[in-house]
């Protein structure tokens, strides 16, 4: 649709999912084997015919841009794009121009919204896990005349301590907003009654709270004026908020699978329910597949290994004598003799090494790219392009964290992280 542009913040530090941020934005992190985070809602936009969007980056952003790059090409007379936004000085302000939040970015690149014939701006995170049809979206803000439209799910009264919540009038307008809400008087005054939800048809299933998913869609001008005439920074804590006030801000209600991998813990856990054999975010949908950089490998050899629940990408080679159990393993892994993989996320490598780039790593004592003989690795992450060497034991069996400037292995949400392109040489052990 010419009419909506599209824009996906994907602009922020990241350091709740540290050491993963260590080297690329958020966006960029590797999720199911063969994706990055940014697919998602670019995946979502194609399939909802929202096909001119704007990426906006800021931080270690050089490997999204390359990923955007090399996947995102359309027909020259289709009019759609994925075009980069990154954050830039000028000679007006300097280093002013750095993005100070996501409402800030979009105002220091708001000329991108105001070309002829846009009416309609789509604001997206690029670090959720969902699927969803923004011309749902799109038909419940025309429907109800609405300046700025949110989308919202149900949620439980203990699930919505660490949500922004709203409260909404019986046609669906918010007329309350209230982030994280901890005590009981605070949930009091944005809990909905459930039968609301369910004359929505969205069964209530014990749930009373409407939790915001930072998904907006706005009319341009509405925007436009809420941009330049305030120095508001963030979309969720102010502008929103403030939309409230003093526009028309309608509710669309969503009741799918929603999820945002913000920390390790949440980018753990939901990336493991991926390999489930009922996943509650389905990748083989045929009518609606996850786009992604094609990259020309080989299939993947399993040479006598014990492979169970776990999702495997393209191009490994797994020797015999492994056992990989409810893991995710990432394109060119390769993988040792009698390893063992368990609840564990290995992402694989970006090249194979070539015979002389093999000989000349064992000259220099180090392992090769990949998971060494004999190697433990459980209930843990393995960044990219890491060498592991021969019984390597990455198990966090004393449980707690460690320091965030351990060097190469870091305990986050008591997950061990091998960070990327990290060394592990022969029996190294996880120590406290």
């Amino acid at each position: 649709m010419r009419n909506v542009i599209s824009l996906v913040l994907g602009g922020g530090r990241g350091t709740r999912l540290y050491p993963l941020t260590k080297f690329r934005s958020k966006p960029a992190v590797p999720i199911a084997a063969k994706y990055r985070l940014i697919d998602i809602p670019l995946s979502n936009c194609l399939h909802s015919g929202f096909n001119r969007i704007y990426v906006l980056t800021q931080f270690l952003s050089v490997s999204l841009h390359r990923h955007i790059r090399q996947t995102y090409r359309f027909d020259v007379f289709s009019g759609a794009f994925v075009e980069i936004l990154a954050a830039q000085q000028t000679m007006e302000e300097g280093a002013a121009d750095w993005y100070q939040g996501t409402a800030d970015a979009v105002r220091k690149q708001i000329r991108y919204i105001q070309q002829g014939g846009v009416e309609y701006v789509l604001i997206l995170s690029g670090d959720q896990l969902y699927r969803m049809n923004y011309q749902e979206l799109l038909r419940t803000h025309q429907e109800s005349g609405a300046d700025a439209t949110i989308a919202a799910m149900p949620v439980s009264r203990a699930a919505a301590r660490s949500l922004g919540v709203m409260r909404v009038d019986e046609a669906g307008r918010v007329v309350g907003f209230l982030e994280k809400p901890q005590t009981d008087d605070q949930l009091n005054l944005v809990s909905m009654d459930p039968q609301w939800i369910e004359r929505r048809g969205i069964p209530s299933a014990g749930r009373s709270c409407l939790a915001s998913m930072g998904i907006y869609i706005f009319n341009r001008r509405t925007l436009e004026e809420m941009l330049t005439k305030t120095d508001y920074h963030d979309f969720g804590k102010e502008i929103f908020p403030a939309s409230i006030r003093s526009r028309k801000v309608q509710v669309h209600l969503f009741d799918g699978y929603w999820e945002d991998v913000g920390t390790i813990r949440s980018y753990f856990d939901s990336s493991l329910s991926l390999a489930s054999p009922t996943p509650p975010f389905e990748l083989a949908l045929p009518d609606a597949p996850i786009y992604s950089r094609p990259e020309f490998l080989p299939p993947s050899l399993l040479e006598g290994a014990s492979v169970r629940g776990s999702l495997i990408a393209d191009g490994c080679r797994i020797a015999p004598d492994a056992v990989i159990e409810n893991s995710i393993i990432g394109a060119r892994c390769v993988i040792g003799r009698g390893v063992t993989i368990r609840n564990s996320i290995i992402m694989g490598a970006d090249e194979y090494e070539t015979a002389g780039q093999r000989a000349e790593t064992l000259r220099l004592g180090l392992p090769p790219v990949g998971i060494g003989d004999g190697a433990v690795i459980e209930h843990a992450i393995v960044d990219k392009n890491c060498r592991v060497g021969p019984r390597v034991r990455v198990v966090n069996e004393g449980g707690g964290d460690t320091s965030p400037d351990a060097v190469d292995c870091v305990v986050r949400d008591g997950i061990p992280i091998v960070v990327k392109e990290a060394t592990l040489q022969e029996g190294w052990t996880l120590s406290r």
